[in-house]
């Protein structure tokens, strides 16, 4: 069995329901404008996804009681970020063993506050790896899943082969995230390759709903993007 055989083996053992080679060197200009300066010794991406379960996503049209958020924020965030990034240090190591560089990133971690972003974007890893497009609201949007998908990366030299087919964008006039959106944040604009975030989403406005929710004494979590992608309830 190859390297790459391997790791999907270790997926279907630890539950992960996506792995795919995303080739990264012709977006390498896009990833430095967010500071993600680790990425440029790796040519190719391991992208890696767990699917929320819909029972715990459903939850969510009713967000006024604390339980059903609760329940989001645990099971639907806080541990499928765990057990992602454990996954990733796991294949981060099978890797390693096997003479090549690898750096795995965190699920669910910044490094610019003020932006809101992390080392590289999930959902644009996942869209090179050939599971989706991005959609209106800046999300991963899978035509099994829609975006109740949560994603990682592993940044590697292996010599994997990568994703050659990218998914056009099926949105089309559809605007229930940017209806459902309590915030705001979403402009309802399509996404199109280098062109900035912010002609799409309003991370502050976004941040902002978040800060009024723990001032209310309310779990900051929303979802409502999530929940509202009719690929969501297929």
């Amino acid at each position: 069995m190859n390297l790459f055989g391997k790791i999907k083996e270790l997926g279907d053992i630890h539950g992960i329901d996506f792995i795919g080679v995303a080739g990264i060197s012709g977006i390498q200009n896009e990833i430095r404008k967010t500071g993600g300066f680790l990425t440029s010794d790796y040519p190719r991406a391991l992208s890696i996804g767990i699917v929320m379960q819909k029972s715990i996503v459903n939850l969510l049209n009713d967000r006024d009681t604390y339980e059903n958020v609760l329940q989001y924020k645990t099971h639907a965030y806080d541990v499928i970020n765990i057990r992602l990034d454990h996954f990733s240090s796991i294949v981060g190591s099978v890797i390693q063993r096997s003479g090549y560089n690898v750096m795995p990133l965190p699920a669910a971690e910044r490094i610019d506050s003020d932006r809101i972003c992390a080392s590289i974007s999930h959902k644009i890893t996942a869209r090179l790896a050939g599971f989706g497009w991005i959609g209106k609201n800046c999300l991963l949007i899978n035509p099994d899943y829609g975006p109740r998908i949560r994603w990682t990366t592993v940044l590697t030299d292996a010599p994997f082969e990568e994703n050659k087919e990218i998914m056009e964008s099926r949105c089309g006039s559809c605007d229930r995230c940017v209806k459902a959106c309590p915030a705001n944040a979403l402009t309802g604009r399509n996404y199109a390759d280098y062109e900035p975030r912010e002609l799409r989403f309003d991370a502050a406005k976004c941040e902002e709903y978040f800060n009024k929710l723990e001032e209310a004494d309310k779990l900051p979590i929303c979802g409502m993007c999530v929940y509202a992608c009719p690929y969501s309830k297929k």
